[in-house]
């Protein structure tokens, strides 16, 4: 199986922050990344606070996880751009194996 090197990039906010059509659009339109995911937490904390939905009480300040990946080359300049609108402790990236 033929494999391709990629960075790997998790970013987390949180519903209230109002940053996902930003950041989704920036990936999309400005970055050309090939994809992202969207994943909505039921429950999470962090430097804002607890985070948590339940049957009585449905939050919208829920975290959201943006995933994506992509080619060293376009995740460099995609990480520089993100780490100035997100604080940067909420942006982890790791090297990855995709298959090509």
């Amino acid at each position: 199986m033929k494999t391709a090197d990629v960075i790997f990039v998790r970013i987390y906010i949180t519903e209230s922050s109002h940053m996902l059509n930003k950041i989704v659009s920036y990936l999309k339109n400005e970055a050309k990344i090939r994809g992202i995911s969207v994943f909505r937490a039921i429950s999470g904390f962090g430097d804002t606070g607890k985070h948590t939905a339940s049957l009585v009480d449905l939050s919208l300040d829920l975290p959201l996880a943006i995933e994506f990946f992509d080619s060293k080359e376009k995740i460099e300049p995609a990480l520089e751009h993100l780490s100035g609108v997100i604080k940067h402790e909420h942006i982890v990236c790791w090297e990855a194996k995709a298959n090509d």
